[in-house]
């Protein structure tokens, strides 16, 4: 590894070349900042890995068959597992999709599955991302820097390859393409992970295409071409749901393709992900997940959920509200680090604050005991410091077959003092070893 680390500065302005950059929108303005780049690996053992494995393909696998339950039939909620209007009060619900059966009847293409490793060397999931996860473009090429600037380091070690993530996501893309052309669907340059969507488009050779690209003729999907409009058959969506399509969703929106919806409810075009899966990765709904896992599969879970705790539940609130001093409360509408509230960190005033807000609003909170978890090593200011560490985990079904990505996002926090590793909170990443022996 003294290879990479002496290649730090070079690799970062190698990233900065290929604009490996994450934006954000702060006080109202767009602002672009360089995703900074640890050369120090996380490395995780084949024999860890392959129980990581297993237990990310389980709890997808769940997740699947809870979203094509939740649109269809409904067993789990007139079985009791899960209270009816807990689900239908999720903002991730979407009434528009009741009765749609995606291509292969899948519904979360690629999940970017969060998970932290305890001080107790447990792994624990802390969130289930379903709708359109980023991130396993910085790794991919930072791996890519990483060879070229120190071919012996992988020489020497037994490092899984990582390349193959555009052929498996063609892979996905095509086991759900109705018959035309892959689609990577960007809002444009001034999105946060604008970068993101172009290189994952020539990774897997899909065409990356904007609103004014692509229309909608007789429920079909058509791009706008040079040599002739294409028939799209397949789209990997980069946009919120609520945006896709003005005829169904916010009619205000400009970077949606109007009747998209009918050519999906038609089966005419494969969407990765498919609308509507935010009701599956909803932090509420989060709490349910290991039942999901034993009533559709008939298993135990592999993977542990952090000990998380439901305010909607008279006897959860009353712990919650009792023990706030401890806890780390989530506003389950929040993303990207955001809503995130450590009751250590607030005055009694501020917690008596919170407690009033979750006793009137209960369905939009959860709170989870707080994890400590592993620190991992960093390099700052030419020493090696210890930094809070996560990994999300990159999952991609297939109407054949789920497979894990033999690598992942590591992001770290560059404050020592937080818990929170999120871009958009100023962290940074590493690659992920996996070993193969």
């Amino acid at each position: 590894m003294d290879g990479l680390v002496r290649h730090t500065r070079q690799i970062n302005q190698q990233l900065a070349r290929y604009g490996v950059k994450f934006g954000i929108y702060k006080n109202g303005t767009f602002q672009e900042r360089l995703f900074p780049f640890d050369a120090i690996p996380r490395v995780i053992s084949h024999e860890e890995w392959q129980v990581l494995e297993r237990g990310l393909i389980q709890r997808v696998r769940a997740l699947n068959l809870f979203l094509k339950d939740i649109y269809g039939e409904k067993r789990i909620l007139s079985d009791g597992v899960i209270p009816e209007d807990f689900v239908y009060r999720s903002p991730g619900y979407l009434p528009q999709c009741e009765g749609i059966v995606p291509v292969k009847g899948v519904y979360s293409h690629i999940s970017g599955i969060d998970l932290v490793k305890g001080k107790d060397g447990v792994w624990y999931i802390l969130e289930d991302n379903l709708r359109i996860p980023s991130g396993a473009s910085y790794p991919l090429i930072a791996r890519q820097l990483c060879r070229r600037c120190s071919p012996e380091t992988f020489r020497q070690n037994p490092v899984v390859d990582n390349r193959g993530y555009g052929r498996l996501m063609r892979r996905t893309m095509d086991s759900v393409n109705t018959g035309g052309i892959n689609v990577v669907f960007t809002p444009g340059r001034y999105n946060a992970a604008y970068f993101e969507h172009s290189y994952l488009a020539e990774q897997s050779g899909a065409v990356l295409a904007e609103a004014g690209d692509l229309y909608v003729r007789d429920s079909t999907v058509f791009y706008r071409s040079t040599q002739g409009d294409q028939r799209v058959g397949a789209i990997y969506r980069r946009v919120s749901d609520e945006y896709m399509d003005p005829l169904t969703f916010v009619p205000e929106s400009l970077i949606g393709i109007p009747n998209l919806m009918a050519a999906y409810r038609a089966g005419n075009v494969g969407i990765l992900n498919a609308f509507g899966n935010g009701v599956a990765d909803d932090k509420g709904i989060y709490y349910f997940v290991p039942k999901m896992i034993s009533y559709y599969l008939g298993e135990e879970a592999i993977l542990s959920n952090a000990p998380t705790y439901l305010p909607f539940y008279p006897e959860d609130q009353r712990y919650v509200l009792e023990h706030l001093d401890t806890l780390v409360v989530k506003d389950v509408a929040e993303a990207g680090g955001y809503g995130v509230v450590f009751g250590s960190g607030l005055t009694a005033q501020q917690r008596q604050e919170l407690a009033g807000t979750i006793a009137a609003q209960p369905r939009r909170f959860i709170a989870q005991e707080v994890i400590d978890f592993q620190d991992l090593p960093i390099l700052e200011d030419g020493e090696q410091v210890e930094r809070k560490a996560d990994l999300r985990a990159f999952v991609l079904s297939s109407g054949e077959e789920t497979v894990v990505w033999p690598s992942g996002l590591t992001r770290f926090s560059r404050n020592p003092h937080s818990f929170v590793v999120n871009s958009s909170q100023g962290g940074g990443f590493k690659d992920t070893w996996i070993l193969s022996r």
